[in-house]
């Protein structure tokens, strides 16, 4: 198991719900490629509301099925391996955000 007590960094990436790689949902391309490079971990959280650089805001409502809600994939790694993989999950993504921020990761193991 890799080792990550201390200083990382948390990666965050900004997606919708109905982004698409290959015909398949980014959000699951993108832990996939991270579950395969050997990557510590990453979730993805969905947002209840949200809006980004074309100002339009998602959110679901009681009559609309397809909201296309916000999605977050957190990811918390060293520096170099988020360097490295970071024009692979560029090249993924049509829009969207990426966020980088150091962290101090102070318990990391198996249950």
């Amino acid at each position: 198991m890799t080792k990550l007590i201390g200083e990382q960094v948390l990666m965050r990436i900004f997606i919708g719900e109905g982004d698409r790689f290959e015909h398949k949902p980014l959000y699951e391309a993108l832990v996939e490629l991270l579950r395969t490079e050997g990557f510590a971990g990453a979730t993805v959280l969905r947002g209840v509301c949200g809006f980004g650089a074309n100002r339009v805001c998602h959110t679901q409502k009681l009559l609309d099925i397809s909201a296309d809600l916000p999605l977050v994939v957190e990811v918390v790694d060293t520096q170099e391996k988020i360097n490295t993989i970071m024009p692979r999950i560029d090249s993924m993504m049509g829009g969207g955000m990426i966020t980088l921020e150091k962290v101090t990761v102070m318990r990391y193991r198996t249950a």
